[in-house]
């Protein structure tokens, strides 16, 4: 670094365990290596790793897959540059950040994917700013050394990042409106509670105005559709979502067409709202979805059931009741999305916490996640999805750990060794959203479903290390644990519990 605290180079070696075998190549320490640099600029980065095959189980990607790792590193380098330089480690960070008007900005690594890690948008120093005003920074340094005066520690700690997410191949998905006017929805990617039906559910009514109670979404079912890669590495939402809304744009645009043939009127002079194509400054005068897509199908369209009667009498028969020409039969289309690369999420995370040296325990006094995932479709289900990866952050930051013996015998084998989080343990989660929409999809969106636990090891360091500064202890590793905080004391010379050198 120059005296400014602007980091010149950085050189990282590390070594993975892999386990006895690699089920998933080595796509963890790939992630590692080329998410280390975060949000920061490297003008010159150096990382090799090496993978060991040890008589251990093997391991497979959890939540943040690697991310966790990298940021961790990447972290208390820049911890170190502000305790090296007196800063305060907000202050290293914003002379170290890549600048909004530096994008798209290319690392100059290979992401697992096999494309660029190139960050497609973002804007760190706002994001930064945000989550320390949300905490009372402003205030924080003042009553630190108040509590200090009466025995008690706080400390204050900052954890940046960006994710890659939404990589390739690709994802398909089959929208259909049905002459009752409800809208199917079908889409080759699996999903295990992240919220996709909603989700999924709101980018087709958004684009058929509709509501998205009259959508119907089915996921990973080959009967309905064949096509899919799966859910993982935060994919689901840019993926799927992106084909489901291309799908659902063709559709609509369907739907156009034949109502302006219907209505006697321009394209241009429809709009879709309410599930009913209208003609704009004319009441009345409209289709819904449903008839629109029963006059779709010719043979549908002859054969009209009497539910779908009252509607058509409002058109004008489509003579010969024959598909036109290029036309397919039916209110629906296929569409597939293939990301050119993956998109680059990113978020600061804050926490404030009291230790007491004595006992080694930590508590979270305040959590503050700020969080960019570019254009939000559903701010709920990303709040969900955040607060359930920051308590994952926190068990592997504080409690869960894998123990084995000098065999790799696994110790840690049942809830009375591996230690979880509850709800006792986990803060109220405070959260601040920053869109900076993804410019490499139609939505604007970037995948959220890993960014909550990544993170959480970086951050806790710091605010242990931060509370701790009187002993003048440095942390370097995660799960900290009572016991090892108490190490930590013990292990420098002259010191006591109650602050003194």
């Amino acid at each position: 670094m120059d005296n400014d605290g602007r980091i010149l180079a950085l050189r990282d070696h590390f070594i993975h365990d892999a386990g006895a075998y690699t089920p998933y190549g080595i796509v963890v320490p790939i992630i590692t290596a080329a998410q280390l640099p975060g949000p920061y600029r490297l003008p010159n980065y150096d990382v090799e790793f090496e993978v060991a095959y040890t008589n251990k189980v093997a391991v497979s990607p959890y939540r943040g897959a690697g991310r966790p790792h990298g940021v961790f590193v990447m972290e208390r380098v820049i911890g170190r540059i502000a305790r090296e330089l007196g800063l305060e480690p907000a202050e290293a960070r914003r002379r170290n950040f890549i600048q909004p008007d530096e994008f798209p900005w290319d690392v100059g690594l290979t992401f697992q994917d096999g494309g660029p890690t190139k960050y497609d948008s973002g804007d760190y120093p706002a994001g930064l700013e945000m989550a320390l005003e949300r905490a009372g920074f402003a205030d924080f340094r003042a009553g630190q050394a108040a509590a200090r005066s009466e025995g008690r520690y706080l400390g204050f700690g900052i954890g940046c990042y960006v994710e890659g997410t939404g990589i390739g191949p690709y994802e398909g998905a089959h929208v259909r409106v049905e002459p009752s006017g409800k809208v199917w929805v079908a889409t080759g990617l699996t999903t295990q509670g992240q919220g996709h039906y909603t989700t999924f559910a709101q980018i087709a009514a958004e684009a058929l105005g509709c509501d998205p109670r009259d959508v119907t979404v089915v996921t990973g079912d080959t009967r309905k559709f064949n096509w899919g890669a799966g859910t993982y590495a935060s994919r689901g939402l840019v993926t799927s979502g992106n084909a489901i809304h291309t799908a659902a744009t063709k559709v609509r645009d369907k739907a156009l067409r034949i109502a302006a043939e219907l209505l006697e009127a321009s394209p241009h002079d429809l709009e879709l709202a309410d599930g009913h194509v209208r003609v704009r400054g004319v009441p009345g005068k409209g289709l819904g979805l449903g008839a629109l897509a029963t006059v779709a199908n010719p043979i549908r369209y002859a054969y009209a059931k009497e539910a779908s009667e009252a509607a058509l009498r409002l058109v004008k028969p489509r003579v010969g009741a024959v598909l036109g020409l290029g036309e397919e039969p039916g209110l629906e289309a296929f569409g597939y999305y293939a990301p050119s690369q993956a998109t680059f999420a990113s978020g600061c995370h804050v926490a404030i916490v009291e230790v007491d040296p004595v006992t080694g325990d930590v508590r979270i006094l305040r959590y503050v996640v700020q969080h960019d995932c570019g254009t939000m479709v559903n701010p709920m289900v990303i709040e969900g999805q955040i607060h359930g990866g920051v308590a994952q952050g926190i068990g592997g930051a504080l409690y869960e750990r894998i123990v084995h013996d000098e065999t790799g015998q696994p110790l840690s084998t049942t809830y009375m060794d591996f230690l979880m989080p509850t709800a006792m343990e986990i803060p109220e989660i405070e959260i601040v959203h920053k869109e900076t929409p993804s410019p490499l999809n139609p939505l604007g969106i970037k995948g959220v479903g890993e960014a909550g636990a990544i993170p959480g090891p970086a951050v806790l360091a710091e605010a242990i290390e931060d509370a701790l500064r009187p002993f003048g202890i440095r942390i370097r590793e995660m799960p900290l644990n009572p016991n090892r905080i108490r190490e930590l004391i013990d292990e420098l010379p002259h010191t006591n519990t109650s602050g003194g050198r």
